[in-house]
């Protein structure tokens, strides 16, 4: 029955639209993709930083403008932004993540001149107020100990990247350390604000119920009026090899022991060799692609070693990213015996190539992943806008099955063989403490959270 619903699926999406790639004088890059199925757009702008720019001490600084770029500017006052966008009967957010920062809406056709003039008011023209500047610092404060600090699970993720991670970007939290984030200034916020929002450092995304002509005149009327900005990059910060084995343990209130691995590997944006990464992405897939994959029918269902079990790979990540295994042992069991079980999976991949029955099982899901991610104005514009702010080709999307199809299993047994080795491994784990976990209080309101 899913693959019946997924073929009339297919069969009634429109023909892919092409994608059209522009660029304004002042050097802000436009995509647009045709998507007429109902009379709304998706609007992006994506800026090309984020927690991976980031140096000590300024940690999370991305994080925090994205909260500032919603407390107004020389014409429109704190909040008004977002009373605009909820008046046309639209949606709008952010996020910020260790390769960018994007804001978006998503509005009906006939509004999309006013939100771009609005996001490119607050692009140049951002009005950063001390007053504004310390209550939202305090906001964010109690979002990390909401996010991070009340969340056991959480401070070891961030404590596992930060053990992974020694010289490199990763090392640090995107929502950025605490005592960073209680000693920002207003001087900080302005000289990132200046240094980052600026045209020939944006992609401006629009996916919708438009023509890339009429986008471009809009784009040229509003965005097209700013001035660029001289863009100095990040220096190269690449991590040092791993040599041995890195162990690093937790304990507080859990009831159940939590284990993360991981490896360090490259990505389509890192590796000399991209087919790696594609390797790489379809050993994940086998791993931890559905509830058909290995972990979780074998470790979950058939032996019952493990709660729950996954596997992650990050194939876009502008720096080199991590490999990672990682789960919870089911009642009876303890971390070492899921450990030894996630070793086994990893030797197995190692030691024996794929069968070709189920490399094509795990192709139709990502081909049926593709399909469903082009359902939606908003998914298609999230994949543009995600893949052309780290510098691949916005449309690889659209290749992404072929370049999988051209991976052998004797390619994931070779990757499995380069890369999953002890000396490369960093390994976390939480560990209860014996006492008893108290109820998580909610989220913290005010400002703008994320």
């Amino acid at each position: 029955m899913r693959w019946i619903a997924l073929l009339a699926l297919v069969c009634a999406l429109p023909a892919q639209a092409a994608l059209f790639q522009g660029r304004l004088d002042n050097g802000m890059t436009v995509l647009v993709k045709e998507d007429h199925r109902a009379p709304v757009v998706a609007h992006m702008v994506w800026y090309r930083v984020g927690g991976n720019f980031e140096p000590n001490g300024l940690t999370g600084i991305s994080h925090m403008l994205e909260h500032m770029m919603f407390k107004g500017t020389d014409t429109l006052a704190p909040g008004e932004f977002s009373r605009r966008v909820s008046r046309m009967g639209g949606r709008e957010n952010a996020f910020t993540s260790r390769d960018y920062t994007a804001y978006f809406q998503i509005v009906g056709r006939q509004h999309l001149g006013e939100v771009m003039a609005l996001e490119a008011d607050r692009m140049r023209h951002l009005k950063l107020r001390e007053d504004e500047f310390g209550k939202e610092r305090k906001v964010v404060a109690e979002e990390r100990r909401w996010r991070v600090e009340d969340n056991p699970e959480a401070r070891l993720d961030e404590q596992f990247n930060a053990a992974a991670f020694v010289n490199s970007p990763p090392h640090h939290p995107v929502i950025g350390w605490m005592t960073d984030i209680q000693h920002y200034t207003l001087d900080d916020l302005k000289a990132w604000y200046r240094r980052w929002y600026a045209p020939n450092n944006a992609i401006l995304v629009v996916v919708g119920d438009v023509t890339p002509k009429e986008v471009m005149k809009l784009a040229r009327k509003t965005y097209g009026k700013l001035k660029p900005e001289t863009i100095i990059p990040p220096k190269p910060q690449k991590e040092i090899d791993q040599q041995g084995e890195r162990r690093i343990t937790l304990k507080a209130a859990v009831e159940v022991p939590t284990l993360l691995m991981g490896f360090h590997v490259p990505t389509l944006v890192t590796a000399e060799n991209r087919k790696e990464a594609w390797a790489l992405e379809l050993a994940s897939a086998i791993l931890s692609g559905d509830a058909s994959s290995r972990l979780s029918r074998e470790l979950v269902r058939e032996r019952r070693i493990a709660a729950s079990a996954s596997a992650g790979y990050d194939s876009t990540a502008r720096w080199d990213t991590l490999f990672t295994l990682g789960g919870q042992p089911a009642k009876g069991h303890g971390v070492d015996a899921l450990e030894k079980a996630l070793w086994q999976q990893v030797e197995r991949l190692k030691k024996t190539p794929v069968s070709r029955a189920e490399l094509e099982r795990v192709l139709a899901q990502v081909e049926a992943e593709q399909v469903y991610g082009r359902d939606s104005v908003m998914g298609q514009a999230m994949i543009m806008g995600m893949l052309a702010a780290v510098g691949l080709p916005p449309d690889l999307d659209e290749k992404w099955a072929d370049e999988l199809r051209r991976v052998t299993p004797e390619d994931i047994q070779a990757v499995a063989k380069k890369y999953f080795t002890r000396d490369n491994l960093t390994v976390g784990v939480l560990l209860p403490n014996g006492e008893k976990p108290g109820k998580r209080p909610p989220m913290p309101m005010g400002g703008h959270l994320r």
